[in-house]
Parts: structure tokens; sequence; C-alpha cells
């Protein structure tokens, strides 16, 4: 019976377990509802204000001088923040932004890069690897709000400005849809006509689309000079929502497939001590008639 009483604490553990990850899988649900409205909802300004500023280079073009737009070919580094979680159980989501890091680094190994990297999970991986991070950023949770991004983006742009780095990388988790999501690193500064200023998923071009033509005042250069610096905030803050969905989205399938594998393990369990317990009663059963034939 000693086996039969194993698998019984066994299964009661698993179900334990199961109603655990049950409930992580409804919370992760709930936020990440949450944090894809919070994502939608910035889209469309993302684009709009991308879309100005991509006329607004077309009309000052030959006039256009900006700091933002230049490079910095002097510089001695580059800096490269990662976005990681603060929390796991989220599958493999932050090996995934951390392999894409490591892979930039390596492609780019002999150029300096300063480190910032966002969550815990991703400063404790550098340091596990032995890499010196400059600057952890650990107060920016999975529901990131603007006015905690901004001061990141406006430090950037300081210090770009100012030719202290040539340049400022990326690393996230892009978001696209439910199901797929995909890492990438995502040059910030210098800004770039050729580039799109969006970080959310790119659609695809209109065929027939009309140009607006606008009468400027003040000069288009003058409106860059606005309207640039917010395209960065707006971008770094998109990569931070696109992250946050994404984390969300990983744990939520994480914990699902936890459930269902800990409901297998309970129908075998199950089955397991039924045939223990079958045997135990055989057993029992043979004694039974051992003895009584024994007494004849």
């Amino acid at each position: 019976m000693a086996k039969a009483r194993q698998i019984v604490k066994r299964r009661k553990a698993v179900t334990n377990i199961r109603k655990i990850t049950k409930t992580m899988q409804l919370i992760a649900t709930a936020r990440f509802q949450s944090a894809f409205k919070r994502a939608t909802a910035t889209k469309p300004y993302t684009q709009k204000i991308t879309q100005l500023v991509e006329e607004l280079s077309q009309a000052a073009e030959g006039q256009l001088d900006h700091p933002l737009m230049h490079e910095n070919p002097d510089a001695a580094k580059d800096l490269l923040l990662v976005i990681t979680s603060n929390r796991g159980l989220c599958g493999g989501y932050n090996a995934n932004v951390l392999r894409t890091t490591l892979a930039f680094l390596k492609e780019h190994e002999g150029r300096p890069h300063e480190l910032q990297v966002v969550g815990k999970k991703g400063n404790s991986y550098m340091r596990f690897l032995g890499r010196t991070v400059d600057q952890p950023v650990l107060d920016i949770d999975d529901r990131p709000r603007f006015e905690q991004v901004e001061p990141l983006a406006v430090e950037h742009m300081r210090r770009y400005t100012d030719g202290e780095i040539g340049g400022v990388y990326v690393a996230y988790m892009r978001f696209i849809t439910t199901s797929r999501q995909v890492p990438e690193v995502l040059r910030l500064l210098p800004l770039s006509r050729a580039e799109p200023a969006a970080a959310g998923p790119a659609e695809p071009a209109k065929e027939g689309r009309l140009e607006a033509l606008y009468d400027f005042s003040p000069a288009p250069a003058e409106l860059l000079k606005v309207l640039l610096p917010q395209t960065v905030k707006t971008r770094l803050f998109q990569c931070f929502t696109d992250a946050a969905v994404s984390e969300q989205v990983a744990r939520m399938v994480a914990m699902k497939a936890a459930t269902d594998a800990a409901g297998d393990m309970i129908k075998l369990l199950s089955r397991q001590f039924n045939r223990a317990r079958q045997s135990q009663i055989t057993l029992e059963l043979l004694d039974i008639v051992g003895g009584a034939n024994a007494l004849q």
C-alpha cells in the first residue's frame, strides 16, 4: 500500500500545482488584454507622427540640419538598451531577447557598447556571463508608462547630441500578432529618412495613395526641431509597450502549457493509482484464499 500512498501524495501535489498555473494563466490573460489595449492605443499616434516627419523631411530637404539626424563617427562607443522582464515563467521570452542581444554584440564586437539593461532577468543573466552592465534599469515593470520612458529617451538624445555616443540601439521583443513575436535590435539614433520611425507592426503600403500637400507655418525645419525629439520618445515607448505585450503573451502560453501538462500527469497518476490499488486488492484476496485453503 506504500506505493499507492506515494502516488496519492504525488497526485495531490500536481493538483495543487495545476491550480497555481491555471490561476497564473488567467492573470496573464487579463494583463495581456490591458497591455494589448495600451499598445494598440499608441500605434495610431506613432504611425501619424512617423508619416508627418517623413513628409516634413521631404519638404525640408536641403535645408534640414538637425543633430539627431547627424552621424557621430568620432564617438568612442555606442549604447545598447536591452528590454527584458522582471519576472520569469514566461517561456523563452527573455532567452530569445538575450540571444539576439549577444548575437548583435558579437556581430559588432569591434565596436565598444555601453549596456543598459531593463529588467531583473536580463541583469541577472549578464552578471552570470560576467558582462558589465553600465546602467541597470529596474524601476519599469510590465506596465510601462510614458513618464517612466521619457527620461531615458531625453538622456539618450542629450548624450547623442553631445557626441558621447555614436548610436543608440534597442533590443526588445517586437509584437506583431498574438501568435507571432520577433526579437530584434532597433536603431533608435541617429534618425534616418530611409528607416520607418514606428517600432510597431509594419503595414503594407497602400496602392494609389495620394500624397498630401501642406502649407507649413512655421517652416518645415522649425517643425522638425520639435517633432524629431518627440519621434524618438514615441519610438522608445512603442518598444516598451511591444515588449510588455509580448511578455504577457509568452507567460500566458507558458502557463497554459504547464496547466495542460499537469492535467495529463494527473490522469497518468490516477491510472497508476488504480493499478496499484487493484494489485493490492488482488494480493489481499490471494492471502485470504490461501489462508482458507490452509485451514481445510
